[in-house]
Parts: C-alpha cells; sequence; structure tokens
C-alpha cells in the first residue's frame, strides 16, 4: 500500500484536496453543520481514491460483461430512483436512505464513461460508421432519457457533452458532427414545445435576457455577480461576505460556492481555485496522453469531459453566461454523490498512473503491462 501511494501522481491529488479544502472553508464560514457532513464526504472519498487506486483496472479490458453489468447497474438505480425517490427541490434525484441521500445520476456518469471508453478503444478505427455513432447514442440516451424524467436538465448536459467528447478525440468526422447537431437542434425545439417544465423554460429566458425578472429567475445570478464584483483583490474576510452571511446569495454551498467563496477570499482566491482546477485537467490530460493503453487513455478524456463540462456550466451560472441549471462545481461544491464520485474518477486515474504510465516526476520506475 506504500508503494501505491508513493506512485500516485501526488501533483493531481494536491490540487483536488486543494479544491476539496477550499470548498470547506466556504462551508465553514456559513454551515458549521454542511461543514462536517462535507468532511465525512471528504474522508470517505479519500478512503474510495486509495481503495480504487489499488486495484488493477485492467479486467475491466478483458471482460466485456462486467463493464454492461457497470452500466446496467447505474440504469437499474436511475429506474429505482424514478420510481421511489421523493422529491426534492422541485426534482426526483436522490434516493433516500435514512440521513444519507444518493444522487443516482452521479454513478450514471461514471458508468457511462467506463462503458464509452471500452466502446470506442475497440471502434475508434469504425467512428464514421453510422452504426456505430447510432449505438454510441443509444449509450447515452438511455440513461440521459431516465435523468431528464426527475427532471435534471444539468445531468443530463454533463452525460452529454461526456459522450460529445468521446466522439471528439475518437476522430468523428466534422461532417457526421454537424448532422448530429442540427438533429439535437430539432430534439431541443420539440423538448421545449412539449417537455421542459416552466421553470426550466424561464431559467432559459433569464440567460438571454439579463433584466428579466431581476426579483425572482434572475435573482440569484443578479446576487453572485454582486458577491464577486465586490470582493476585490484579497476579498471581505473568512466569515465577512455580506451576500452569504445575509442570506441574498442563494445556493452559497452548491451552486453558487465559487461566487461565495470569491466574496471572501477576494480575486486572489478565485484565480487560485481556477489554477488548481486547470492544473488538475492537465495532469489527467497528460496522463491519458502517456498512457500506453487506449481503454484507460480513453477514460482520463472522459473525465476531463466531464469536469470541464460540470466546471463550464457552474461559473458560466456564476457569471450570467450559461442558464442556472444545478450543476456543481467539481470538488469545490457541496454534495455527497458528487464528491465520492469524483474521488472514485481520480482513484481510477491513480491505478492508472501506477501501472500504465511513466511520469518522472510521480516516480514511476517502469511501464507495466
Amino acid at each position: 500500500m506504500f508503494s501505491t501511494l508513493k506512485h500516485q501522481d501526488w501533483l493531481l491529488n494536491i490540487s483536488v484536496f486543494f479544491l476539496t479544502a477550499c470548498g470547506l472553508v466556504s462551508l465553514a464560514s456559513k454551515n458549521t453543520e454542511s461543514f462536517i457532513q462535507q468532511s465525512i464526504w471528504l474522508l470517505l472519498g479519500a478512503i474510495l481514491l486509495l481503495s480504487f487506486s489499488l486495484i488493477d483496472w485492467r479486467s475491466l479490458m478483458n471482460y466485456r460483461w462486467l463493464i454492461v453489468t457497470i452500466y446496467l447497474a447505474a440504469i437499474g438505480l436511475l429506474v429505482l430512483t424514478y420510481l421511489v425517490a421523493p422529491t426534492i427541490r422541485s426534482t426526483r434525484s436522490w434516493i433516500v436512505l435514512g440521513p444519507v441521500q444518493l444522487q443516482t445520476s452521479e454513478l450514471a456518469k461514471l458508468a457511462l464513461i467506463i462503458i464509452f471508453a471500452f466502446f470506442f478503444a475497440h471502434r475508434h478505427i469504425g467512428i464514421a460508421r453510422v452504426g456505430v455513432l447510432l449505438k454510441s447514442f443509444m449509450y447515452f440516451a438511455i440513461p440521459a432519457a431516465l435523468v431528464l424524467l426527475q427532471p435534471d436538465l444539468g445531468s443530463t448536459l454533463i452525460l452529454f457533452f461526456i459522450w460529445i467528447g468521446f466522439l471528439l478525440v475518437s476522430g468523428i468526422h466534422w461532417r457526421h458532427l454537424m448532422i448530429g447537431f442540427a438533429i439535437f437542434s430539432l430534439l431541443g425545439l420539440w423538448g421545449w414545445n412539449f417537455f421542459l417544465k416552466d421553470y426550466q423554460k424561464e431559467r432559459v429566458i433569464a440567460f438571454t435576457n439579463p433584466a428579466y425578472d431581476p426579483l425572482g429567475v434572475n435573482y440569484s445570478t443578479i446576487q453572485a455577480k454582486i458577491a464577486i464584483g465586490s470582493a476585490g483583490f484579497f476579498g471581505k474576510g473568512f466569515g465577512q461576505g455580506t451576500q452569504v452571511q445575509l442570506g441574498f446569495l442563494p445556493a452559497a454551498e452548491t451552486d453558487f460556492i465559487f461566487a461565495a467563496f470569491m466574496e471572501e477570499w477576494g480575486l486572489l482566491g478565485g484565480t487560485l481555485v481556477l489554477a488548481a482546477f486547470a492544473f488538475m485537467l492537465i495532469r489527467i490530460i497528460m496522463i491519458g496522453v502517456n498512457c500506453h493503453n487506449n481503454f484507460f487513455k480513453l477514460i482520463c478524456l472522459g473525465a476531463v469531459s466531464m469536469f470541464l463540462a460540470q466546471f463550464a456550466l457552474n461559473i458560466g451560472s456564476n457569471l450570467g453566461l450559461s442558464p442556472v441549471i444545478g450543476v456543481t462545481f467539481p470538488f469545490l461544491s457541496y454534495g455527497g454523490s458528487s464528491l465520492l464520485t469524483n474521488f472514485m474518477i481520480i482513484g481510477i486515474i491513480q491505478s492508472i498512473v501506477i501501472r500504465y504510465t511513466y511520469f518522472k516526476d510521480v516516480g514511476t520506475k517502469e511501464y507495466v503491462g
């Protein structure tokens, strides 16, 4: 176990734990109970990271049934969520187990990355074939439809961007990509007229018109901008953020935690968070590029697609550059399901570092596998 710890990419771990620590600091300034709960999730996440790094995931490549089982288990949890989940914050996204709430769409993201990595590692040469594209679309569409029924538009978009990310790195022709976007545009128009809830339409309208309903649907984004704009270079200090402490900024622990953190720690703190996140993505990309196995290479690139999509939608909602659709900032935002899933992904990537890559600064002696 000590050898495993030694040969992990500790620069990646440091960036991940720095982001999580910043989230904990923001929670501690506002809500002690959330801080304690997130600290427990962090401890469990660290255990999962270590546990997953100890596993040689090569068996996933060799047994298609195991990949399919993971995928079907995630689908089963989504179906169970649709059947038994209570309504929490206007959605039925969480299975409640006593004091614990499990957001099953988070596990679906991990399952989708794994099955896509397996699928495209074996089919990347024939990616231009219509049958291959349609099959990959079905892998995406089944969990996406179940998540959309909750309704959780934010997680559905993350699943979509994971799929698009795999298509791009697998060498899809731009002509096919443009045809796909045209089809999804038509589906978007259909969804707008027949599927989206009124409050979801309101959020899209608010995004296109920042002056629309400033005390209603646009209130959160306006308050986030005030929190960021009033922070200055060093911020207002721990526990001194007026938008956060006086309750003007909604969802300051989840959707708008970046604005909450910046208000108290300023441009300096916000820049450090962004730098740590960018560094984390760069390390994962480097691991993927230097990996000697297509399956594990695609696992890394799938993780980057997921983290980058979550980051873009979360920061976009804080700055008014995208609709507010309830997407968390990876590792920074409060949420046990999201945090544990993210740590599982990092654990798999660390297993790849130990066994399938060569980094002089990490200390891996030789390529194995």
